[in-house]
């Protein structure tokens, strides 16, 4: 792969601009097992997250914003909590590849936000810019083979199912506006089902697996280590050797698959 954006100089005295491949790490885990909280403290530690979009150099993104439109007769299933949103049928596979080979080739992309409350997509966007390394973030995002093949690196978040149903009741209650009857309902119809089936075995696609999700402090800070390292050694301008660097430095860190 070619290597988001380091300028040069010629030997003229020119200045050029190259565009290289940002680094794609897949963070996959079923529900409520904290994926989104993982890439939230790794963006923490890094000094990304309190920055301007336009100027981070780590970036995260959600499956979520991939979920495909529902027909009428879906949404009204999916507004009585009968629509099975943990089914790989549930996303549109050919916008979520189109999106990230885009972004593979460092170029600046719009995607919508998940309302969860409506269970569609809504009209407010996130404009994500090229970046050195683009963390991607979902209960399927290893299920599709044609995704799949273009991570990088496979982080799979594992937490007990006890500790996540405990997180989902009240997530989604609080912040998704729905009652206790609909989550719990949801839960054993689709939910449990749909990870067994269809998250559960892409485990052992991930290259590291993390235990207890974000708890787990020690995964948490080798993983931002290795991400510094790249960051640093892309900033030397080895255009050549960045991506096989940070390949290079996991090797010590990563057997396929390694636990925490």
């Amino acid at each position: 792969m070619s290597d988001t954006h380091l300028n040069g100089t010629k030997s003229n005295g020119t200045t050029t601009t190259e565009v290289k491949t940002p680094f794609l790490i897949g963070v996959a885990g079923g529900t409520a097992s904290g994926k989104s909280t993982v890439c939230k403290r790794i963006m923490e530690q890094l000094g990304q997250a309190d920055m301007d979009h336009a100027q981070r150099q780590v970036v995260c993104i959600s499956q979520d914003s991939f979920y495909r439109d529902l027909t009428p007769g879906e949404k009204a299933k999916a507004d009585k909590g009968m629509f099975n949103f943990d089914h790989p049928d549930a996303f549109n596979e050919i916008k979520m590849l189109n999106v990230l080979r885009t972004i593979l080739a460092g170029q600046k992309v719009t995607i919508e936000s998940y309302d969860y409350r409506t269970n569609a997509l809504s009209e407010k966007t996130i404009t994500i810019y090229p970046a050195d390394v683009v963390l991607f973030e979902g209960i399927l995002v290893f299920y599709f083979q044609s995704i799949r093949d273009l991570f990088h690196m496979k982080l799979f978040v594992d937490t007990d199912s006890d500790t996540r149903l405990a997180r989902r009741v009240p997530r989604d209650i609080k912040e998704r506006g729905r009652d206790l009857d609909h989550v719990l309902n949801q839960y054993m119809t689709f939910v449990k089902p749909a990870f067994d089936e269809f998250c559960s075995p892409t485990k052992k696609f991930a290259d590291v697996i993390i235990p207890r999700g974000a708890d787990n402090t020690v995964a948490i800070e080798l993983i931002v280590q290795h991400i510094r390292d790249f960051l640093n050694n892309r900033c030397k301008g080895d255009a050549d050797t960045n991506t096989s660097f940070f390949l290079d430095t996991t090797k010590g860190l990563i057997s396929q698959s390694y636990t925490f």
